[in-house]
């Protein structure tokens, strides 16, 4: 069956192949960004067993389904290639050392290990490819005193420290309500294969080719770790330790979440001018020209003041006339939105950030669009979420013969 052409693919990435034997979120995000730019990126599952039960990557069976499907497959594995092969099988592990032997590039985040105790470790792989870059997303990376524990982004995002900071004060931390971990991860795999692949191009030599592949590896709290900003300066300068804060920003202000009369808005004015302009239009035009207010420190020492001024000055409006009056005084301002209000957003739509894909029975799914935009390269959806197995006799009829 024919897969659904959505947007045009430029394709930066066109004539790279990359085999992906992750599984769920983190080692299919960086699949997945890669296959937006034109990558050929081959995604094996394993079979179902001999009951028929299972089969494939779990994350088909995730949230919510259509027809047994679920439709976030729509865009965690469009535009890839799905092929099934039983890697605890040695008749699975010798096809897929095959396609490895082709590959610029594999994926995989198991648990540190497992690789090597099926025999496709690196040292193994890149002795019959030696340009190969592997990516190795696991939860607390290939070494150290944890390698070995399970991991999921739910931990990564506490032990790196998210989770502490996103609560209220001496409220219980929560989670996101997304795997950011896995997400991040997934991010800085991709970062890392482009730049194996540039060191590799510029280790091109007569003896080698294709030039010299790496290991990229990635754990998932580190990802988290390293988004952390001020977190770890601030406590080896001072022994501070930040400290939850709900929707404000410490240290920065103001920066926060106001109440509106039929809603809440997000507001960002700890810049100087910014602070001086939203003062003003909130009626408070002592606040703008106090000399003791006009830079980042001394509106910190006041931020109690400053957001109860604002706070009474959105809260008698609605979200909409806040909005307004602020973005006319280049004020960051917005709201809160919600899955309905990004999809019925005109921004979103004309930065074809909401796209629509048609699955295989009929079903059209909106998922998000191509980032980043290129303008000469740009990325796209040319193939919606592969049913298991469809292209596996294509993929593997392409292998040469014995």
């Amino acid at each position: 069956m024919s897969n659904t052409a959505v947007t045009p693919a430029g394709g930066p990435l066109a004539g790279l192949k990359v085999l992906e034997l992750g599984q769920l979120i983190a080692g299919p995000f960086a699949g997945k960004t890669l296959a937006d730019f034109g990558a050929e990126v081959i995604k094996i599952e394993p079979p179902a067993d001999e009951a028929g039960q299972g089969g494939g990557d779990p994350l088909r069976q995730w949230r919510m389904l259509h027809n047994g499907l679920s439709v976030w497959w729509q865009v965690q594995s469009r535009n890839k290639k799905s092929v099934v092969l039983d890697l605890r099988s040695p008749e699975g592990r010798d096809t897929v050392r095959q396609l490895i032997d082709e590959a610029d590039a594999l994926i995989e985040n198991f648990k540190p290990g497992t690789m090597e105790k099926w025999g496709l470790g690196y040292d193994e792989l890149s002795r019959t490819n030696p340009g190969l870059i592997m990516l190795r997303i696991s939860g607390y990376g290939q070494t150290g005193p944890y390698r070995e524990r399970p991991g999921f982004a739910v931990v990564a995002e506490a032990m790196g420290g998210m989770r502490y900071l996103n609560a209220e004060p001496g409220r219980t931390p929560v989670r996101a309500g997304v795997s950011l971990g896995d997400t991040l991860a997934g991010l800085h795999g991709v970062i890392g294969i482009l730049m194996a692949l540039q060191a590799r191009h510029a280790s091109i030599t007569p003896d080698a080719p294709r030039g010299r592949g790496q290991v990229v590896d990635v754990a998932l709290y580190e990802a988290v770790f390293n988004c952390m900003e001020s977190l770890l300066p601030e406590f080896s300068a001072f022994g501070a330790v930040r400290q939850p804060a709900g929707s404000a920003l410490p240290g920065i202000a103001p920066s926060n979440a106001y109440p509106c009369a039929d809603g809440m808005v997000v507001i960002g004015g700890n810049g100087d001018s910014i602070f001086k302009r939203l003062m003003q239009a909130i009626g408070r035009a002592d606040m703008a020209q106090d000399p003791d207010l006009a830079a980042n420190p001394g509106r910190v020492a006041r931020v109690a003041e400053i957001d109860e001024a604002i706070g009474a000055w959105t809260s008698a409006r609605p979200v909409a006339e806040v909005v307004d009056t602020l973005n006319a005084v280049s004020v960051p301002v917005g709201r809160i939105y919600s899955a309905k209000d990004i999809a019925e957003d005109p921004h979103y739509r004309a930065r074809e950030m909401v796209l629509p894909v048609t699955t295989h029975d009929g079903l059209t799914v909106e998922v998000p669009g191509i980032i980043p935009k290129l303008s000469r390269t740009p990325g796209g959806i040319t193939r919606r979420g592969p049913l298991l197995g469809e292209d596996t006799d294509e993929v593997l009829g392409r292998l040469k013969k014995p």
